[in-house]
């Protein structure tokens, strides 16, 4: 009897590639400076509460909402500001590109959540390969484990798709 069948074997490497996944994505976040400009993309209810928590400790810092859905750009107060036009974490990456080339930032700060970070790091820095990229992730608090791990294999899912050239996943 083979152990080794090469269907164990793909779907050992898929396990352990999404353990592997895990384990890479950061789960504290990084140092913050005052006058930092953050970003946040939306698509989950703990990123934008989490991005305001944020800007409170570093009142200097200015604030990007990326992927509102909301019509137009607007700005929203001295610090914070809404992008609307980006439907997807590709076209977040783009949004923050465009920003930031604009304003002229060599470092930003990411928020999304944990499970969503690698992929979102990964498009912003294709975009954006010379800037610091500060993550700070929203933790995935109060969702029961089996929601958690269906939420992490999924963005697995699309991390390979996108590490494979899908962008628009």
């Amino acid at each position: 009897m083979r152990i080794f069948t090469p269907s164990f074997l793909i779907v050992a490497c898929f396990v352990i590639g999404g353990m592997m996944f895990k384990s890479m994505a950061p789960t504290q976040c990084g140092t913050i400076l005052p006058d930092d400009t953050i970003f946040v993309l939306t698509g989950d209810e703990r990123r934008i509460p989490f991005a305001m928590r944020q800007l409170r400790k570093y009142p200097d810092a200015d604030l990007y909402i990326i992927g509102a859905g909301a019509p137009g750009a607007i700005e929203t107060t001295k610090h914070v500001s809404i992008e609307s036009e980006s439907k997807s974490t590709y076209q977040n990456a783009r949004a923050i590109k465009k920003i930031a080339e604009k304003v002229g930032l060599d470092r930003i700060v990411i928020i999304t959540t944990e499970d969503h970070m690698n992929r979102a790091q990964y498009l912003v820095k294709q975009e954006l390969p010379s800037t610091e990229i500060v993550a700070c992730p929203a933790r995935l608090t109060g969702m029961p484990p089996g929601k958690r791990l269906e939420r992490w294999a999924i963005e697995y899912v699309k991390y390979i798709a996108t590490m494979l050239g899908i962008k628009e996943s």
